[in-house]
């Protein structure tokens, strides 16, 4: 991403690495082809793990590294209602000009994998940023939302850093 860095150092954690019996023994998908159509009617319930799989891959869009290793998401930032998800990210510091983008990723990663039942709310952690007021109000107003994934140069960055989402190393 072309422009001032604002992090050019962050502090990078290791990922736990993860165990093919847990990538294989739950499902993200409400629909899989294996269910009956007596299951058809219910809905497969969807937890805080299952969510933070789907976003602790994703890359920052200034770093090499993702959102785990940067510890800008984790599992307890998750919160699973009924038909809800919210997801709390703490940007790397305070003046993050990224923020609105690492949150806009999110949004997105999740629109993609989630059923349309689901509301998706993405909020920058309390206290972790200094404008955080605006850009909850960015990632939340669906319009500047829309308009943002209009930008192909935007759209682009986001393609980016959602590119090898999924990947989180080898199996053990």
């Amino acid at each position: 991403m072309p422009g001032e860095i604002f992090n050019p150092n962050p502090v990078v954690f290791s990922a736990p690495k993860a165990r093919q019996s847990d990538l294989l023994a739950h499902s993200l998908w409400i629909n899989d082809a294996s269910a009956s159509e007596d299951e058809a009617d219910e809905f497969e319930a969807i937890d805080q793990d299952e969510i933070f799989d789907l976003i602790r891959s994703i890359y920052d869009p200034e770093h090499p590294n993702t959102l785990e290793e940067l510890r800008v998401v984790s599992a307890p930032q998750v919160t699973v209602g009924a038909n809800h998800i919210k997801v709390e990210f703490t940007p790397t510091v305070p003046h993050c000009g990224m923020s609105t983008l690492i949150g806009l990723c999110i949004r997105v990663r999740l629109l993609r994998s989630l059923p349309e039942r689901f509301k998706v709310d993405i909020f920058v952690q309390p206290g972790s940023h200094q404008s955080e007021n605006a850009v909850n109000k960015q990632l939340n107003d669906k319009e500047r939302v829309a308009a943002a994934l209009e930008n192909p140069v935007l759209l682009d960055t986001v393609e980016q850093c959602l590119a090898n989402v999924g990947a989180r190393g080898t199996l053990v």
